[in-house]
């Protein structure tokens, strides 16, 4: 099994790398995966490759085209925008339940999740974070304890998860992001179920400006 990192399929290592570069624009809409030349940059062969690109055509970053075979895919800041705002929805419904419903083991852990996020921050390091952000919210859909509410956050999340790790590249967005999950444990931790919903919306709506500003400053002046 090709791996690189305990844990970590070299296919999705490609498919990580692959959205980075779709999601920062170094991939522009229209421009042909082609495997053979992947699979050499990572040392690879085409079945890790296929299937990081699957991946991706999942999520909608990719397009299965007849004949040219896999094309990045075109997106607007409106179609981003909005995938944003019903994330933001659909979390903060999770996080109101959340509140109320979270056990005292399940509370402890998003604490120490929070805890464990400062030396990631300090140090810089964007893949640890983007792994542990990933991990604080899951811990908060599951901390509401209604299945087919969580099943939706994640499956949203998973669909906006390469725009998602890209917001965190805007200079001191992790500094930010990480005060505003403090704000949400507070709240979650209070039994405020209202405050940490309020507190979520406006953590993904932050998320989404600190998107557009990365994105715009990778595109140029001209660059939507």
């Amino acid at each position: 099994m090709d791996e690189d990192g305990p844990g970590m399929l070299l296919s999705e290592r490609i498919r990580v790398a692959l959205a980075d570069d779709i999601t920062s624009g170094a991939l522009v809409p229209g421009f042909t995966l082609d495997e053979q030349q992947i699979g050499d940059r990572y040392g690879a062969s085409r079945t890790p490759v296929r299937e990081a690109i699957r991946q991706l055509a999942a999520v909608g970053l990719v397009e299965m085209r007849p004949r040219r075979g896999a094309v990045v895919a075109g997106f607007t800041t409106e179609r981003i925008v909005e995938m944003f705002e019903m994330a933001a929805e659909i979390e903060a419904m999770c996080v109101r339940l959340a509140a109320h419903r979270m056990t005292p083991l399940e509370r402890g852990r998003l604490a120490q999740l929070h805890e464990d996020s400062e030396a990631m921050v300090a140090a810089g390091d964007i893949d640890a974070y983007d792994r542990l952000n990933w991990t604080f919210h899951q811990t908060i859909y599951n901390g509401s304890h209604n299945s087919f509410i969580a099943e939706q956050a994640t499956a949203l999340r998973d669909r906006i998860a390469a725009f998602r790790r890209a917001q965190l590249r805007e200079t001191g967005r992790p500094v930010r992001s990480r005060a505003e999950h403090g704000e949400v444990l507070d709240a979650i931790m209070r039994g405020d179920g209202e405050e940490a919903a309020r507190r979520m919306r406006a953590h993904m709506f932050n998320a989404a400006i600190a998107l557009g500003r990365f994105t715009a400053k990778r595109n140029g002046p001209s660059g939507d």
